[in-house]
């Protein structure tokens, strides 16, 4: 499906203004502008922060209450058990709190459930199998909030549990000794939208303090003492981990995100821990001179998100946490072989959803896609959905079935970038599934293979019945228009200082008329991105797009000029720098040459 462009409109007024006042060339003017920072105050806090401006855990909600009680419990010498999860911001989280504990002197555990066999969340089970195991301190991390039955059996059974999280709250809050979550009354602004490895790291700074305060004394002013310079070095590789987790879940890149990112790549180069480090040896992230939030985005963090959709979220964990070079570097070469693994089922799925596609699927007709096979894994179906859904541009829901049929098939749902509501629609078909859950842009469901086909008809009944015209993706927003000899480093390092990227802050994209696209051919593991040169007059840059290379057959066949949307990027190599584009998209020209005002969709 066709995917409409639309220029963002730009305020000369306050371009020039920038220029003026703040001493920013043109284009960062330009791209602040579009991004709606423009107040003197907004722009200092956007471009220039420091490492000291991170909020102090007491401006999070719970934390110094929960860092107490995980001193008392120490002191005490209780057993402490971390309750973590399988993706890389639970497992990051979970990393942060149990090196914490144990660099205090303690002796915790963690425990994090199997994506393929528990399922999300602190359960029932699990709490009275932990209690079996001795545990008299639960402390959740990046799960837990709406565990209201898990934490009534904590209780019950005498359990002390701590919840850290940042995921929407039920009704009401679990039964627990200290809560700690961004979106509770109290919170500093600067923190609601903090990942649960940003959580963690706040209830760890605060054991720290606390640590500090129990073993030289509070200072005379009130104010929380110096951490010792052992803990201080934990929390710089913390800071690391936490950004990690912050970039992986996706939460927004603005307030203390920022700064985590920001000085987070730092301390991942300076000081990962062992285990990270040798991860980026295997990946090579560790022969670039700096890291970039999409070096964390594009290489670590899928690889501990693939130990954890295979089922081995505990070895990306203790990859982190273990002091042993030898196992560090065998569990780094394990996960990244997992990653591998990972990679293959992907495109296995892919190629056999695609061909299904072809022969049952009018992507003219069908207002949803919606397939089902018995061999297709469970940890992986979510990725390969979403590659579906923005391929064809319409809701995609993929389902792995039991083989045996005893158990009910697990569905992940993608919406393809468009404005259509998933989890109203699962609502809305809910009798033909045994669950369901998730928000607007992707959620999961539970169905027997024998529902497979009624769901689909009634999710397809319901998008031509509840919805005025088939889902359309969301326009692509297109920041500013360049020509390539404006596409120089001094120009990119500018538009760097926006850094760093990511959901809420993403990468400009910029706009390129009346181009040639040249020698398009694919790359990388299965041949799946692409490839190609793009030239202006005299100018030519070579462009990649990732997942693209089903690109190469129109870019061949088509006769004439084009133009192109993309983000450009400094590729750094062996010390070397020069100037790439990321493709996102491209069509034939179609603007009268001159014309480089646009400020509305085409």
């Amino acid at each position: 499906m066709e995917r409409p462009w639309q220029f963002v409109a730009h305020d000369r007024t306050a371009i020039a203004a920038l220029e003026a006042v703040h001493g920013l060339s043109p284009i960062l003017a330009q791209l602040l502008v579009a991004r709606g920072i423009t107040e003197r105050e907004a722009v200092r806090q956007f471009l220039e922060f420091r490492l000291s401006d991170l909020r102090d855990p007491s401006d999070l909600p719970g934390a110094m209450a929960a860092a107490e009680i995980l001193w008392g419990a120490f002191r005490s010498d209780q057993k402490i058990w971390i309750y973590g999860d399988y993706d890389a911001d639970g497992m990051t989280a979970t990393a942060i709190l149990y090196r914490c504990l144990q660099t205090l002197g303690a002796t915790p555990r963690y425990h994090v459930p199997n994506r393929l066999e528990d399922g999300y969340g602190l359960s029932v089970a699990a709490v009275q199998t932990l209690h079996k195991k001795g545990a008299q301190v639960i402390v959740t991390v990046d799960c837990g909030i709406a565990s209201l039955a898990a934490a009534a059996e904590a209780a019950r059974l005498g359990i002390q549990l701590i919840v850290t999280d940042h995921h929407t709250m039920a009704d009401s809050l679990p039964e627990a000794a200290a809560i700690v979550h961004p979106g509770l009354p109290g919170c500093h602004p600067l923190l609601t939208a903090l990942s649960g490895a940003g959580v963690a790291l706040k209830v760890a700074w605060a054991l720290c303090q606390v640590a500090a305060r129990e073993t030289s004394g509070p200072n005379p002013d009130g104010s929380a003492p110096r951490v010792t310079p052992v803990m201080r070095q934990f929390l710089m590789t913390a800071i690391g981990w936490a950004a990690i987790g912050t970039v992986a879940d996706v939460v927004p890149l603005v307030g203390e995100n920022r700064i985590l990112v920001h000085y987070g790549v730092a301390c991942l180069k300076n000081d990962p821990g062992l285990g990270l480090q040798q991860l980026m040896r295997v990946t090579q992230l560790d022969e670039k001179a700096s890291l970039r939030s999409d070096d964390i985005g594009f290489t670590l963090a899928p690889r501990l998100n693939a130990a954890g959709r295979l089922g081995q979220a505990a070895l990306a964990i203790e990859l982190m946490v273990t002091g042993d070079k030898t196992r560090a570097s065998a569990l780094a070469d394990y996960i990244h072989q997992l990653n591998v693994s990972r990679d293959s089922l992907d495109r296995k799925i892919y190629n056999a959803a695609k061909k299904t596609l072809q022969e049952d699927f009018d992507p003219q007709q069908d207002p949803a896609i919606v397939l089902a096979d018995p061999n297709w894994h469970v940890g992986v179906i979510g990725i390969v959905a979403g590659r579906l859904a923005e391929k064809y541009g319409l809701p995609t829901v993929l389902i792995s079935l039991d083989p045996t049929g005893a158990k009910p098939g697990t569905g992940s749902c993608r919406n393809g970038g468009s404005d259509f509501d998933l989890y109203a629609a699962l609502a809305a078909c809910q009798e033909h599934l045994e669950g369901f859950g998730g928000h607007r842009a992707a959620a999961g469901l539970q169905i027997r293979s024998e529902n497979v086909p009624a769901f689909r008809e009634a999710l397809w009944d319901y998008i031509r019945t509840q919805v005025a015209e088939r889902p359309r993706r969301r326009p692509l927003q297109i920041d500013a228009e360049a020509s390539l000899h404006q596409l120089t480093l001094d120009t990119l390092s500018q538009i760097e200082k926006m850094a760093p990227f990511g959901q809420g802050n993403p990468v400009p994209v910029l706009c390129s008329t009346e181009v040639q696209l040249i020698d398009p051919k694919p790359m990388g593991s299965g041949d799946r991105h692409l490839s190609v040169q793009v030239k202006q007059d005299k100018y030519q840059f070579r462009a990649v797009a990732f997942g693209k290379s089903d690109w190469i057959e129109d870019i061949v066949g088509h006769d004439g000029l084009v133009d192109v949307a993309y983000r450009p990027v400094i590729n750094e190599f062996r010390g070397y720098k020069r100037v790439e584009m990321q493709l996102v998209d491209w069509r034939p020209a179609a603007i009268p040459a001159g014309v480089t005002e646009r400020e509305q969709s085409c």
